[in-house]
């Protein structure tokens, strides 16, 4: 086949168990495991030789931890143990800036940074568990493990070290020394105002350390003593939510674990997985010795609420075959797109959420099921059930039915007495709560649509992105596979996967490949590439307007098919064949030419001997 210059959109992925995984491999068949999805179609895709840009650890023990991309120029930051790295768009290292080991132990608060520390000190790896792009001030913030969880301002251009503040206890924000028990989300007010960091966090049995969510300033001097302070706190308010202790004393070992977090119109979202409280152990009990129940719940706060007065979390899961996928692995925000909008009765661009879910209600051992599904989720839909959970919570129906906060026996209070006569209250979209009714838990589970499900490689990570009014979603599985998943029609009946490759597993902590997104080169024949329902790749035929002796024999049109009407097309030596892709180059040969004006590929011209090359881009598909 002619070669082909390609042209694509690419996506990092991550070799760490919480986020995609794809390694290097050559000429491998990738055999598609058991997967359910109605009217679903498994390829099996034959890898061609190539070599993928990478990046691997210095260390084997320094794990990769978060990933972070600049838009700008395509730059990629990598949190590691010990490590933040700037890398090229190709991977290549640009910056390596260290962050540890060093002496601590995790018993010493303050940190001994601070004040002295009577615990035996240790030499401790620094694990990176944030790591977040302030683009407004050119800026990364990097927040490891190391000192009860403080975090560096390193300059985006060399890493250099803007500030670290530790000196105070705003300046800790998680004694958890694990990667993924900390989200943050920055939300931006415009050039009047500092920006806001958003935090969620797990406590690790120290609630009166750390708030499992709160607001911080982000000041715009890194170096401000005020930096991270509470955006509001006074002697009985603050812009957090801590634990109860009481919560404790139902189930000791009690946390909330936050897997993803983001912001949308005028709320802030964060993604939960959390022990149900209902029928706990006796005080002072332990729970090791018990399977606990789990509810994965998504909180919304509003950015401007600096009291959390709308403080809000609903069960979310899927269902799929009968079989109840209640345990949140992981998620993401995307846009729906044309084709998954229709089927989800939204607008093209309203904010869909991809979610992957375990089986049950139970964190089991990592070798028992593997049985995970994909489920998309309408955002607008769940601010809807949110919005009348509120109104009738201000109409004095039901309780506040947040358990862990010890308020699910609180009657709502009506607003009726509260608000002057002559004024009404409005519960709109946008309504982000009164001194009363808060917090506020919804009882009834938000249902997502499922998409697809495996009930051998355990689904664990997940992205998307809309392409040609498609909503794609790529998904990374326990054994170190990508899939890449696809709604093929409005009925939400079919699921398409294409597998990318195998990883070898232990890899998953250290490695990193930079790869394309599509493999259209791997069809040969028009049926595959089309049958293949991968909309990155199209059947592209090079037809002649012309005289016919300027017709290439055997080209067969395709949907897709390239037009031609120019009217001087002469001496035509060579067009090469049949070619995959809707944004590819054909090498054709011409002695003479003119150019065509109704293309809609890229075509790159190659000339006899003696004459000059001539490119040009045409308009895409």
């Amino acid at each position: 086949m002619t070669p082909l210059t390609r042209i694509r959109t690419y996506v990092f992925v991550c070799c760490f168990l919480s986020s995609l995984v794809l390694p290097v491999t050559s000429q491998t068949v990738v055999q598609a495991p058991q997967a359910h999805s109605a009217g679903s179609q498994v390829i099996t895709a034959l890898l061609q030789e190539e070599e993928y840009a990478s990046f691997h650890a210095e260390n084997p023990e320094w794990t990769f931890n978060h990933l972070a991309v600049d838009y700008r120029n395509g730059n990629v930051y990598l949190g590691a143990v010990n490590r933040i790295y700037k890398l090229s768009p190709g991977l290549e290292v640009q910056v390596s800036h260290e962050t540890g080991p060093d002496e601590d132990n995790r018993k010493c608060y303050p940190p001994r940074i601070v004040q002295p520390c009577s615990e035996p000190l240790t030499l401790t790896n620094n694990v990176n568990k944030m790591l977040l792009m302030d683009y407004r001030e050119n800026r990364l913030l990097a927040c490891g493990s190391l000192y009860q969880g403080i975090c560096k301002l390193l300059r985006l251009d060399d890493l250099f070290k803007l500030g670290e503040p530790f000196h105070k206890k705003e300046h800790y924000l998680s004694g958890v020394n694990e990667s993924g028990s900390v989200f943050g989300v920055i939300v931006s007010y415009g050039n009047a105002s500092p920006d806001m960091l958003f935090v969620a966090t797990a406590v690790d049995g120290k609630p009166e350390y750390f708030p499992t969510i709160s607001s911080r300033k982000l000041a715009r001097n890194s170096e401000e003593d005020g930096m991270f302070a509470y955006v509001f706190h006074d002697e009985f308010v603050a812009s957090m939510i801590k634990i109860p202790s009481d919560t404790f004393t139902v189930i000791p070992d009690f946390d909330i674990y936050y897997i993803y977090g983001f912001a949308s119109g005028n709320f802030v979202y964060f993604l939960t997985l959390q022990p149900e409280m209902g029928g706990g152990p006796t005080t002072g009990s332990s729970s090791a010795g018990r399977e606990q129940v789990y509810t994965s719940k998504i909180v919304r706060l509003c950015k401007a609420d600096t009291a959390f007065n709308s403080y809000v979390e609903v069960p979310i899961g899927c269902i799929s075959g009968n079989v109840e996928y209640r345990l949140l692995e992981a998620a993401y925000l995307s846009k729906a797109g044309a084709i998954l909008a229709r089927s989800l009765d939204v607008a093209p661009d309203d904010d869909v959420l991809f979610a992957v879910f375990s089986k049950g209600q139970k964190r089991r051992p990592r070798q028992a099921s593997q049985d995970s599904a994909l489920c998309v989720f309408s955002l607008r839909k769940i601010n809807e059930k949110i919005k009348e959970r509120l109104q009738s919570c201000y109409k004095g129906e039901g309780t506040l039915d947040l358990a862990w906060l010890k308020v699910k026996d609180i009657p709502c209070s009506s607003a009726v007495s509260t608000v002057k006569a002559h004024m009404l209250l409005t519960i709109d979209d946008d309504f982000c709560g009164l001194d009363m009714n808060a917090p506020l838990g919804v009882s009834e589970m938000v249902r997502g649509k499922p998409l697809f499900s495996d009930a051998v490689d355990k689904m664990t990570s997940v992205i998307a992105y809309v392409y040609k009014n498609h909503s794609l979603v790529f998904v990374g599985t326990k054994s170190g596979q990508v899939k890449k998943v696809r709604r093929r029609n409005a009925g939400l009946k079919v699921a398409e996967m294409v597998e990318l490759m195998r990883a070898v597993i232990w890899f998953l902590s250290v490695s990193m490949w930079r790869v394309p997104v599509e493999a259209c080169g791997q069809y040969s024949t028009c049926s595959e590439c089309l049958g293949s329902g991968d909309p990155h790749c199209g059947w592209c035929v090079f037809v002649l307007f012309g005289p016919p002796t300027s017709m290439t024999p055997g080209l067969m049109p395709s949907p897709l098919a390239l037009k031609h009407s120019g009217t001087s097309l002469a001496n035509l030596s060579h067009v090469s064949d049949c070619f995959p892709g809707a944004h590819r180059c054909a090498n054709v040969a011409f002695r003479s030419i003119t150019k065509p004006n109704h293309c809609h590929c890229l075509l790159a011209l190659k000339p006899e001997p003696g004459e000059s090359r001539d490119w040009w881009p045409l308009p895409k598909l």
